[in-house]
């Protein structure tokens, strides 16, 4: 190698370690998979993306221990809910057991505001008695431990009662103090404060939970089983990355073979994937400046796009006559690879044009990248290669597979019988032609679902599917809307429409109610002489209850109590989760479970009159998916016109460029006719596939139409394309046999698109078209 060539290579590559030096140092991953969904553009369509990520249902943690005596369950379901109550990544930790942090001593004395208890029931002599009697003959129960220490403070007991209202409507079997499954599991919901949508928040809670459990003592004979939004999320996001690893491994194995095979040498090899990293690299570093967080998938998805990128150097390698240098070569190659560039480019423009963040990441991403790959194969690369190279046309077999080819039948007519077949197979397709059901896509084992379905309905846990809205200029507005429709809920449960719900008014009552409340405590005066009448006949000292009197006279002349105070409370950020500010109106979430007559929870809570309805998240969903499906294809058909032209002024001609674009066109429509024969809808995973496929399968159009009448020439061309078809081919045939939905759509789309473009690319090739 020359001292030049020695020069530009060591340029070129410090400028890839200082670019890969950039991206170590500055890039911030970011894991929220919302940055993939389609931007809301309704209020309901806004509901559910914060529900998705933020809702109180997708940070619920289903936990149960099995294995071992029902004690020891109990306890380790006690010590772990002990240990995650003090761990600040959970929010809320329920198992049946009493909790005395609930309320801090702070909020302690408010527990007369928050129970219903005074409603209908005056503190006087009489009510006194009967709870001091009842507190005797507690007194005698196993629960005298625990009633010791509430007594001075609250003989009335309203930290259980709170407790009691607090905990699901429908909760599992409590035995040993906790509560257990029908199946002898110890149960636990755990409320995690990272966003359900966050594999990282929900990975790190969940390694937290493990080794919280994995601390306790006894606990090797026992064993954990994890559900809900979260732990899906987790679950995903490792099989995703186990199957992208493991794709990619075998894929770039095969690459390297493929290279050895069509080039054999390995400084071809070398140098070919210098192109690829500096379109990797660039991409990265353009990202840096316009997002200050790039999403993983993004970079998982881009560098899969930017393997378009690889035909850039194959093209150069395949197309250098003998005797010729890659700069003369690459000359003559330019002013088409150029235009193929720019067509890509064009195709992924739709990306950018969903206003989804993530495609918009991986639209600069790829965009940048093809760029810095087509560019540095044009003006760096050829400076690089050997000066001597083998004339690919000369490949043993090559000139018979050509010859092979050019003897097929190609009528001018092929696009009729074509376009008929796929007019055929999208008519007597089976089943709906678009899935707008993002769940449908879900990578996850049935035996998973059944099991959180399982636990769900033991538990009580709240239904993901429906939410009880209402709507109010202030927190305190929905506050009192929410506990207006408390006794219509009530009903509806007595009537089996559905199991369980959770109110906002339920943890913090709304202003009038706490009002009304303070109004039924007596003055101190009046309460310590009712005690006082009492306690007569009673065994306990009267100055025994001195913080009971004390909590009373708190709790009547203190401030109310607000959303802002609340929050002090452990539980106040499960009360922020179900009343939260929209711009200039509050709204609050109900969280529903075991729903069975959705019609009927909607009649009966708009005939309260609270501005409240019931959200069919599954509904919103499915709307906002057409919305983003509509947007996608506007930026595909946006596309297509600025390929034709960009196509047409550079051939300048309609005819040459109709040469290329048609197979294309055809292609794709072919790829759509057979995955809906076979009974596949069409998601938006395909559709973007549909657009990488139909940017790859322009180049192979683009370069059979330039094809020449010379022999060799056409040799060369053609072993270059049977290089790029295979390689693409490698890999996303393999992610086609990958258990991720989302993998199998984009590679079985990809791969049928290749086969398909490059079929229809050589049959409509005008050089060879026989009448």
């Amino acid at each position: 190698m020359t001292k030049a060539r020695v020069g530009i290579l060591i340029v070129w590559l410090g400028a890839l370690v200082l670019l890969g030096w950039l991206a170590v140092t500055h890039l911030r991953i970011s894991t929220d998979l919302r940055s993939f969904m389609p931007a809301p553009t309704t209020p309901d369509q806004q509901l559910l993306m914060d529900q998705v990520g933020e809702g109180p249902g997708s940070r619920l943690l289903l936990v149960a221990i099995d294995g071992g005596d029902e004690a020891d369950k109990a306890a380790l379901s006690r010590g772990l809910a002990a240990a995650l109550r003090k761990d600040a990544a959970f929010t809320q930790v329920v198992n049946g057991d009493f909790d005395m942090g609930m309320l801090d001593a702070r909020l302690l004395p408010y527990r007369y505001l928050l129970s219903p208890t005074l409603d209908d029931t005056a503190m006087d002599e009489t009510f006194l008695a009967d709870q001091l009697q009842q507190r005797l003959d507690d007194l005698g129960s196993p629960a005298a431990s625990v009633l010791k220490g509430l007594l001075p403070r609250d003989p009335t007991l309203e930290v259980l009662k709170l407790a009691e209202r607090w905990t699901p409507a429908h909760s599992p079997d409590v035995r040993d103090g906790v509560w257990f499954s029908s199946r002898g599991e110890a149960l636990l919901l755990a409320q995690t404060r990272g966003a359900g949508f966050d594999p990282g928040a929900q990975g790190e809670a969940i390694d937290r939970l493990r080794a919280a459990f994995s601390a306790l003592p006894h606990h090797e004979s026992s064993h954990l089983t994890l559900s809900g939004p979260g732990y899906f999320t987790v679950t995903v996001n490792a099989q995703t990355r186990h199957e992208a690893d493991w794709i990619g491994g075998i894929s770039m194995v095969g690459f390297v073979i493929l290279m050895l095979a069509a080039y054999r040498s390995f400084a071809s090899l070398l140098f070919g994937a210098l192109p690829v990293a500096t379109g990797a690299l660039a991409g990265v570093a353009m990202m840096l400046l316009f997002f200050p967080e790039v999403h993983g998938i993004t970079l998982a998805f881009g560098f899969t796009l930017l393997g378009v990128a690889q035909e850039y150097p194959i093209r150069l390698l395949s197309h250098r006559r003998a005797g010729e240098s890659a700069v003369a070569s690459v000359r003559g190659l330019w002013p088409l690879l150029l235009t193929a560039i720019a067509s890509a480019c064009i195709a992924y423009l739709a990306f950018y044009a969903s206003g989804v963040g993530g495609l918009k990441q991986l639209a600069v991403f790829t965009i940048a990248g093809l760029l810095a790959a087509g560019f540095s194969t044009r003006y760096v690369l050829p400076y690089l290669l050997p000066a001597q190279a083998r004339d690919i046309a000369d490949t043993p077999g090559l000139g018979r597979f050509r010859r092979w080819l050019d003897a097929l039948p190609r009528p001018r007519w092929l696009p009729v019988p074509v376009v008929a077949a796929i007019v055929a197979m999208l008519a007597f397709a089976p089943g709906p032609f678009w899935q707008n059901d993002l769940s449908a896509l879900t990578p996850l084992p049935r035996d998973l679902l059944l099991t959180d379905a399982r636990l769900r309905g033991e538990l009580g846990a709240p239904d993901v599917r429906y939410l009880l809205i209402m709507q109010a200029p202030t927190a305190d507005g929905v506050l009192s809307a929410s506990t207006r429709l408390e006794p219509v809920m009530r009903d509806l449960v007595a009537k089996k429409v559905l199991d369980g719900f959770e109110l906002p008014s339920i943890y913090l009552p709304d202003l009038a109610t706490q009002r009304a409340r303070q109004a039924h405590l007596p003055d101190r005066p009046a309460l310590d002489a009712a005690l006082d009448r009492a306690l007569q006949g009673m065994p306990f000292r009267k100055d025994l209850f001195v913080p009971f009197l004390d909590d009373v006279e708190t709790a009547r002349t203190a401030p109310l109590l607000t959303p802002d105070v609340f929050a002090r409370s452990p539980l106040g950020q499960r009360l922020a989760a179900m009343l939260v500010q929209r711009g200039d109106h509050w709204v609050g979430l109900s969280t529903l479970s075991g729903v069975h007559d959705p019609t009927a929870i909607d009649r009966a809570v708009a005939a309260v009159g609270a501005e409240a309805r019931l959200l069919d998240l599954k509904a919103s969903s499915e709307s906002l998916v057409a919305e983003y499906r509509t947007r996608i294809l506007h930026a595909v058909l946006a596309a297509a016109g600025l390929l034709l032209v960009t196509i047409t002024l550079a051939l300048r001609s309609l005819r040459r460029a109709w040469h290329v674009l048609a197979p294309m066109t055809l292609a794709t429509f072919l790829v759509l006719a057979v995955e809906r024969l076979a009974g596949i809808p069409v998601s938006l995973f395909h559709l973007v596939a549909l657009i990488l496929a139909a940017g790859l399968g322009l180049h192979y159009a683009l370069f059979f139409e330039r094809d020449t009448n010379d022999p060799a020439e056409q040799r060369r061309t053609l072993h270059a394309t049977v290089v790029c078809v295979i390689s693409a081919l490698l890999v996303f045939g393999m992610l086609a046999w990958s258990s991720i939905p989302v993998l199998r759509a984009i590679g079985l789309t990809v791969a049928l698109g290749v086969a398909f473009h490059f079929c229809l690319s050589i049959l409509m090739a005008p050089h060879a078209r026989q009448d």
